[in-house]
């Protein structure tokens, strides 16, 4: 794979091959920046975030892994490749816990991941609300939180879905403001208000 630079600039972007980028690739090529996903064949770069995004991330991953049980383990900003040209980075997952193998794992399987989550930012909200669900859902993922701030207020919002198996798409279950608590994929009940979100 080779690189034209740019004119008027040092760096030096990838040229994507003809049918897109691999799983492989993207774990192969070199000073790519840190948390690059790939979604259909296409390399996307994360944008700085940010302080809403931070906190919530963090407000979960305490939050479940505070109640997660012996099998499963909580993780933030990991690679869940869902097929060969797909490898989003969910901001926060549960996987079963087998399936950390080693403190130099870089991805987990779609089969291996119970929850994905995902906090939207300005830059990603097509990708958060629209292409990543519906490639989790048809990966088999079978649940999926959506994270967003809402109202005037920015009031933090998690939008709760299950997947249907029989079309393979996800069903909203709950909207939650101020308490999150729900039974799957094991009993949460967290603390999302405002003021907790800004004591972190």
């Amino acid at each position: 794979m080779t690189a034209e630079p740019i004119t008027g600039h040092s760096s030096r972007w990838p040229v994507p091959p003809q049918d897109g980028y691999t799983v492989d690739d993207l774990f192969t090529l070199p000073d790519l920046p840190p948390h690059t996903e790939l979604l259909d064949g296409s390399l996307i770069f994360v944008s700085p975030q940010r302080i809403f995004h931070s906190r919530m991330i963090d407000l979960l991953t305490y939050g479940l892994r505070s109640g997660a049980p012996r099998e499963l383990k909580v993780v933030r900003e990991m690679t869940v490749a869902l097929d060969r040209r797909n490898a989003p980075e969910p901001d926060v997952s549960v996987v079963r816990a087998a399936a950390v193998t080693g403190r130099e794992l870089t991805r987990f399987d779609a089969a291996d991941v119970l929850l994905a989550v995902e906090v939207v930012s300005p830059d990603s909200e097509a990708r958060d609300r629209d292409t990543k669900p519906q490639k989790y859902a048809a990966a088999g993922i079978p649940n999926f939180w959506l994270v967003e701030m809402a109202g005037s207020d920015r009031h933090p919002v998690v939008r709760v879905y299950e997947l249907d198996p029989v079309n393979k798409a996800y069903a909203l279950t709950g909207i939650h403001h101020d308490r999150l608590k729900t039974g799957v994929p094991f009993p949460v009940d967290l603390d999302i208000s405002p003021e907790e979100l800004d004591a972190l």
